[in-house]
């Protein structure tokens, strides 16, 4: 049985939060008073927010159909700062959070806006324990005249208790992109046939590896030739490319936003060679990408976007079976690697 609770700040959150409605209370009404819940003379509560947010996890990809990263807390946007930064590594797009404790307001839909403008986000998520009608037909007028450039997601919070079990944070969807329920698997008609085929392609091995191995939340391919799958540590990623030269890649993506750091992680794995390439079962390619800051270690077979349909059967095949084998081996060392 599901009983939901009343969500409650943190005890010094409730101290901040009763402080400024006094300010409120104490001084003038209309817009200066609502200016003055905002005083950033109390940066510590939006800190707090923040970090208590933020260690719930991010939504799930079985909320957004995404498999997000997160890469900043209080990230700079301008003369303000976002709560948090994510990439969507399916994607490769910003996304950008805003968090509220309180219901939500024009501030926050204001904030928001000037977020994604100075980010340039992909994806805009705005969490609050209650959703106001009048915002939530605001994200869904954004998502309208956007669509197809920024997606805009609407959730709120709440905390969930299944019998005599602990509360837990429950993530629940109340605006989200006109597209966002239309089938994935119907590339769209504004393609090119290569870049359709590429969408069906991926589609079938996202299906597959989120209903068959619980590997990704994901749920929606782009018409793209490669999909990059969270390794659930920040700076790691899974992937699978149709590469140059008639090539497919499985691969263990690294970049930490860091060079010198990406250069010891590779450094320390390389170590273990050997036993790295036993467990796997083939050879591995450890790849130092001169122009670029990240490193992959990757393995690779023949196979193009344009073969037959038995043949592209063959490399999904093949695709599924070695993510899973670069997550057995790598996977239990990411998390080492990174402290």
């Amino acid at each position: 049985m599901h009983t939901q609770l009343r969500w409650r700040l943190p005890a010094a959150g409730r101290q901040e939060h009763r402080r400024q409605v006094q300010v409120v209370r104490r001084g003038p009404t209309g817009p200066e008073a609502r200016r003055r819940v905002r005083d950033p003379r109390y940066p510590a509560h939006r800190r707090r927010r923040s970090e208590v947010l933020g260690a719930m996890g991010l939504p799930s990809g079985e909320v957004l159909g995404l498999d997000l990263e997160l890469t900043q807390r209080e990230a700079s946007a301008g003369d303000f700062s976002v709560d948090l930064v994510a990439r969507d590594l399916g994607r490769d797009r910003v996304v950008i959070i805003e968090n509220q404790l309180e219901p939500t307001d024009h501030t926050h839909l204001g904030q928001l806006i000037t977020y994604a403008a100075s980010r340039e986000a992909g994806v805009v998520i705005w969490i609050s324990r209650y959703f106001r009608e009048e915002h939530r037909q605001a994200l869904d007028w954004l998502n309208r005249i956007h669509e197809g450039h920024t997606e805009f997601f609407g959730i709120v919070l709440e905390l969930l208790r299944v019998d005599d079990s602990k509360p837990a944070a429950n993530f629940r969807l109340v605006a989200f992109p006109n597209q966002w329920t239309r089938a994935a698997a119907t590339p769209s008609t504004e393609v090119s046939p290569k870049r359709a085929a590429y969408q069906r392609f991926f589609q079938r091995l996202l299906d597959e590896l989120r209903e068959r191995h619980k590997f990704t939340n994901a749920r929606a391919a782009q018409p793209q030739s490669w999909y990059s799958f969270s390794s659930g540590v920040r700076g790691f990623s899974w992937a699978i490319c149709f590469a140059l030269a008639g090539r497919v890649r499985a691969e263990l993506y690294i970049d930490t936003q860091d060079a010198d750091h990406n250069e010891q992680i590779l450094d320390a794995l390389l170590k273990d060679r050997t036993t790295f390439e036993k467990d796997f079962g083939d050879p591995l390619e450890w790849e130092r990408l001169d122009e670029k800051r990240a490193y992959r270690i990757a393995c690779y077979r023949s196979g193009s976007i344009e073969d037959s349909t038995e043949k592209l059967e063959e490399i999904q095949a093949w695709a599924v079976d070695h993510l899973l084998r670069l997550k057995k081996v790598f996977g239990s060392r990411l998390r080492d690697l990174v402290s």
